[in-house]
């Protein structure tokens, strides 16, 4: 296995976070990187093993120096992406989770956005099925600041492929289980001059019963709320210390994840003590009410719905029956 860097820059550092997947699902999300077009000489790819019961390192022998491998104790998955990070070289960075994949013939469109349109983040889509759409569409760049202030964003990392430089000190909060991803990830759109939204699904998603996000156990649960709940603070004591431009974006980032941690609230507690707690707690940052802005149909209702105890109990007896949407 490769332990040093080469002394040429890569064009992307692809970091694959592992820990007690399959490996047959790890050697094929290596496999769905190591086919793209990009030279072996243009890639970094980089899997972080967080603490496994039983290490990888055999099954990836046959990679040779195409795959650097580095083992750490299990800390959770901010602490591995963290040290995924650090270890990169690549002037671009993809996040690949150890179990999913990615899709070649559209993330091959990406780079070509990346590569050819000089963009510094490169924002796509998703898929659960391994067949996928060529017809798909690109924005017109523009920055960061300027997308989260007129849409929503998605909030899980490996869904942009984005220009190392422009991190700064940027990493994930350590001890965060749930959520990382949406305090991460508009921190780095803010730091973005240009950015490109296609819509191809060029990420292979696999959701698990013994996910974070699966977990109905009551710790996991509590867990869940308590980290949403500290990553929702902790967006908006950083929205305070910003310019008018970059507070505004933020804290319609910041107004949809409060609108997302009281519907997590209804739907995964049931319970209208916890309800109350929540919305108490929320307005204590300044939260709740939530705030009277026109960004989605979906949040205005939902707003007005959460600001009478009517609608509120319409809620607590309606969403936790209701599918919803990815």
């Amino acid at each position: 296995m490769q332990n040093s860097q080469s002394t040429k820059t890569p064009l992307v550092s692809f970091i694959v976070t592992y820990h007690n997947e399959e490996i047959d699902m790890l050697k094929e999300c290596l496999e769905s990187i190591l086919t793209l077009s990009t030279p072996n000489e243009e890639r970094e790819v980089i899997v972080i093993d967080d603490g496994s019961d039983k290490s990888p390192l055999d099954a990836l022998l046959s990679y040779g120096d195409n795959v650097i491998y580095l083992r750490k104790n299990n800390e959770g998955i901010s602490t591995a992406r963290n040290l995924g990070l650090r270890t990169a070289t690549g002037t671009f960075v993809q996040f690949i989770d150890g179990d999913d994949t990615l899709i070649s013939s559209t993330y091959e469109h990406c780079l070509d956005i990346a590569i050819h349109g000089n963009a510094d983040v490169v924002a796509f889509d998703f898929t659960r099925r391994k067949e996928t759409d060529l017809n798909f569409k690109d924005s017109e760049p523009q920055s960061g600041c300027n997308l989260m202030r007129q849409s929503n964003i998605q909030g899980a990392s490996w869904l942009y492929l984005f220009r190392r430089s422009i991190l700064g000190n940027l990493t994930f909060t350590p001890g965060i289980s749930y959520g990382e991803d949406e305090e991460f990830t508009p921190q780095l759109l803010l730091r973005a001059e240009k950015v490109v939204c296609t819509s191809a699904k060029a990420y292979f998603y696999r959701q698990h019963e013994n996910s974070a996000i699966t977990d109905k156990s009551q710790k996991g649960i509590t867990k869940r709320l308590d980290d949403n709940l500290i990553v929702i603070k902790s967006l908006k004591q950083k929205a305070d210390t910003l310019p008018v431009a970059e507070r505004s974006a933020l804290m319609r980032r910041v107004a949809q994840l409060a609108m997302d941690h009281i519907y997590n609230v209804i739907t995964l507690s049931r319970s209208d003590s916890r309800l109350k707690e929540c919305l108490k707690e929320l307005q204590r940052c300044g939260l709740f009410p939530l705030p009277r802005r026109n960004y989605t149909l979906k949040y205005n209702l939902f707003r007005r719905m959460t600001n009478s105890p009517v609608g509120r109990k319409a809620l607590l007896h309606t969403l936790p029956y209701l599918k919803r949407e990815r």
